[in-house]
């Protein structure tokens, strides 16, 4: 065999894509490969998040995130799997600004610090909360992108005289990853400036906002790819790879990888939030849909994710790290679902937003409201978990109501998935199957949208029947 046909016959390298996947509590890096035609992972690196106290202001510590994914590189590099190309994905909302030089301006707040407070009002002084709905069909959420920086243009003006740029917190990254500053797509229609018919910034209702419109970066879809690592970066991992941002909004990279062939199925994308519905060609505006409080937030290949936000696991969460010990989410579980409490809260009641203490906002919620009062952390958690699947119940209402489907199932995905007897409680109050699974939902719509990129899926389809082949799902009845 001569040295051409020895090259032709040799075994082709594997192609490693990189999903850093960063969320309220922790982030990590999941490498993935395609393995016979599955998708097969391999986390690297984790690390923990949250929010953090400085200059009175509850904010993200993105110097110790940046430090964090590049210490996960390097690790990249060391088992020697080398990546085609990286992305990043974190929780909608935040921004940064940076001024001519590139620096950022101020601390990276987090969309929980209480400056947004009575800054709904001051939109609405400029523009009817009606209206706001009808050009973004984007539900009203008090730390929105568009109260945000309200909040600054009435409490720190100089930030916005200033900036030259905001920057989405993945595109953050991204530009620290490359140093290229795009916006893209799925994340910045969480922010409420985005009109869904142009998938560009609303630049009328940014100027009549009084935003400075030079400060918002072009609008590049899920998929592009948008460079290389930066020479600094390069040198301190190692290694060079393409940067391609993903559904950058992890819940736009979790329905990515709901594991169905159909257009309009029904999801939950559980974890920190539970995100709740389903997928449109076209966005719903209508004052109907406002009036469910449901949103038309970008998805993967300009689709929209109609869904409604629900507080989700963040209640379990908190609970956990005031009276949980040392006890894991399984194990909590097991124990709610010994309990017979029938008392019930509203999870999407702005009290269990950030709460001084969440087990006792959930117990005095069931005071005010004359039910049973739970007692220790299995009650506690058997309220949360039955109020999540009956506000599930009654989501699905909705939906039906709005887009005229009767739903045969509904699709959880992300780390809730793994949550058992909330799972049960769902299909019981849904009186529908809960198909569960895959939990790394999110990692998995990242690492796919960089192989759509790459050309090694086809599409959507092709990624979503990729993920129903590779990842067990569990079925509940």
């Amino acid at each position: 065999m001569n040295e051409t046909d020895k090259n032709c016959a040799a075994k082709p390298e594997t192609g490693y894509y990189l999903a850093i996947d960063i969320g309220a509590s922790s982030g990590r890096h999941i490498l993935a490969h395609l393995e016979e035609g599955k998708m097969v992972l391999e986390e690297v690196h984790r690390f923990p998040n949250g929010m953090v106290e400085k200059d009175g202001e509850l904010v993200w510590d993105v110097e110790e995130l940046f430090a964090q994914i590049k210490l996960g590189m390097k690790k990249c590099a060391e088992l020697g799997k080398i990546p085609v190309s990286v992305g990043v994905d974190t929780w909608g909302v935040d921004f940064v600004l940076l001024d001519r030089e590139g620096s950022r301006i101020g601390n990276a707040v987090a969309y929980r610090d209480g400056r947004t407070k009575g800054m709904d009002e001051e939109v609405y002084k400029l523009i009817p909360e009606d209206e706001l709905y009808a050009r973004t069909g984007i539900q009203k959420a008090i730390f929105n992108t568009v109260y945000q920086l309200m909040a600054l243009k009435t409490k720190k003006p100089e930030y916005l005289e200033k900036a030259e740029t905001l920057l989405m917190m993945p595109d953050y990254f991204h530009y620290l990853l490359s140093g290229v500053a795009v916006t893209e797509y799925t994340e910045a229609t969480t922010g409420q400036l985005i009109t869904p018919d142009t998938k560009e910034w609303d630049m009328e209702l940014i100027e009549k906002m009084g935003y400075p419109k030079r400060i918002f970066r072009k609008i590049v879809a899920p998929g592009t790819e948008i460079g290389s690592l930066a020479d600094s970066v390069r040198e301190e991992v190692g290694f060079d790879c393409k940067v391609v941002v993903p559904a950058t909004h992890d819940t736009g990279s979790a329905v990515l990888a709901v594991p169905t062939d159909s257009d309009d199925a029904l999801y939950i994308s559980s974890g920190t939030w539970s995100l709740m519905g389903t997928e449109l060609m076209k966005a719903d505006c209508s004052p109907e849909s406002r009036a469910n409080n449901l949103t038309n937030e970008g998805g993967y290949d300009y689709r929209f994710r109609y869904l409604k936000n629900i507080m989700g696991l963040w209640m379990i969460q908190s609970v956990k790290k005031e009276i949980g010990g040392g006890l894991g989410f399984g194990e909590i579980c097991e124990m709610a679902s010994g309990c017979n409490i029938p008392s019930i809260v509203d999870c999407n009641d702005d009290r269990f937003l950030a709460p001084a203490n969440m087990t006792e906002e959930v117990r005095k919620a069931c005071a005010e409201s004359g039910q049973q009062v739970p007692e220790g952390l299995a009650e506690v958690a058997s309220v949360i978990y039955n109020s999540l699947a009956k506000c599930y119940a009654e989501t699905i209402v909705e939906l039906e109501s709005m887009t005229g489907i009767k739903y045969d199932r509904v699709h959880i995905v992300g780390g809730g998935s793994n949550a058992e007897y909330l799972n049960q409680l769902t299909a019981k109050a849904t009186g529908i199957p809960v198909y569960a699974g895959p939990a790394e939902a999110t990692a998995i719509g990242n690492v796919a949208a960089q192989m759509i990129t790459a050309g090694e899926l086809a599409g959507l389809k092709d990624a979503r029947a990729c993920v129903f082949r590779s990842f067990p799902i569990h079925i509940y009845q």
